[in-house]
């Protein structure tokens, strides 16, 4: 399983796929699914899915979610001199962007290189250097001289998406992997290995894979795919935040790298079904898999959305603690991935029509 992970994982997170050019993805997630023995589908925003049923009496629909999205930019405007003004698509530091590398995916497919780039600091005042520079103080260089240049030879026009250039890559400690985008390809690596692995194993449902779209932009494609493929429960599968680098207590981390598996029971955009967290909980104990238990402060996932769609679905969010996300370098421990399989198959083998039932019985 770990090959497979790392396999998936280097394709997923080296893919360009930012908020509603999500393309290479879902193009990865069919051709991983089509041929295991389900159907294909998708709904109108672009969020893609894959079902299996157990023939009449399917019982209930259950289904484990990622979203495909990655934070990006867009083209905002051609300077005449050939150099791009963007727009940020999803939450970003302006910390981090300053001289690294961007690939602008144009309307014919190329992909062009470029650096995101600013005055150089050797004609800035004191004052100005000292300070962070605002995203729209920079702009990306291409190479270009011309906006005719940028527009006829490069084909570049307003709004072509823009996303980092970085490769995905073994580090020296051993079982850590550094890349772009581990928010949220390690959510749809699991998505793609959890249905393969059930699908040969077994499961007493309708099990729903998925992937959504614009998930970095308010959660917009949660609503659409609970909409149209109307699950009873969800699992929601994510890349969040470590806590573990310095800055944080030590003795409060709740997303240590090697930590295992995160079980998230609260978020200012969801409150997990209680029920279906402490089931999430006692699967990885009865299982031996590795856990850690968070709640959040800030931030949000895709049960969101889906916990609000239809007459509510009760959510539990599972995830891969990542150092440095929404930047162009973030790391994961690939056990804690492995994590996220395991508990991800075991705790949808266990959804059978009475414990799903139970989640939501209160009267």
């Amino acid at each position: 399983m770990k090959e497979k992970a790392i396999a998936l994982l280097k394709e997923l997170t080296e893919a360009h796929s930012v908020p509603g050019y999500e393309d290479e993805v879902r193009a990865i997630f069919a051709g991983e699914l089509e041929n295991v023995g389900g159907t294909l589908g998708s709904d109108r925003q672009g969020s893609v899915y894959f079902e299996r049923g157990l023939g009449e009496d399917s019982g209930p629909r259950v289904m484990i979610a990622g979203h495909m999205d990655e934070v990006g930019f867009r083209v905002q405007h051609i300077r005449p001199d050939g150099y791009l003004k963007f727009v940020p698509v999803g939450g970003w530091w302006p910390h981090t962007l300053l001289a690294q590398r961007v690939e602008v995916l144009t309307k014919n497919g190329d992909k062009i290189l470029g650096v995101i780039s600013s005055t150089p600091p050797h004609f800035l005042s004191e004052e100005k250097r000292n300070k962070v520079m605002q995203i729209n103080e920079l702009f990306i260089d291409i190479g270009a001289s011309s906006m005719e240049e940028v527009r006829d030879e490069f084909g570049i026009c307003l709004g072509d998406p823009v996303a980092p250039a970085t490769s995905f890559t073994a580090m020296a400690k051993q079982g850590h992997y550094m890349a772009k985008a581990f928010d949220n390809r390690v959510g749809m690596a699991c998505a793609i290995q959890a249905a393969q692995i059930l699908v040969t194993e077994g499961h007493p449902n309708t099990l729903i894979s998925a992937g959504t779209v614009q998930e970095e932009v308010g959660l917009r494609g949660a609503h659409s795919l609970a909409h149209k493929v109307k699950p009873d429960v969800a699992i929601v599968l994510e890349g969040p935040p470590a806590d573990d680098t310095p800055g944080f207590s030590p003795s409060e981390s709740q997303g240590k790298l090697g930590g295992g598996v995160q079980i998230r029971l609260h978020d200012p955009t969801a409150i997990m079904n209680p029920r279906l967290a402490d089931l999430a909980i006692e699967t990885a104990q009865r299982e031996g898999i590795r856990y850690q238990v968070t709640v959040r402060s800030s931030g949000g996932t895709d049960a969101g959305g889906f916990s609000m769609s239809n007459e509510g679905v009760p959510c539990v969010v599972l995830g891969v603690p990542s150092r440095y996300i929404h930047s162009h370098n973030a790391i994961i421990d690939i056990e804690d991935y492995l994590c996220m399989v395991r508990l991800s198959v075991a705790l949808v083998k266990g959804l059978d029509q009475e414990k799903v039932d139970g989640l939501v019985e209160y009267l």
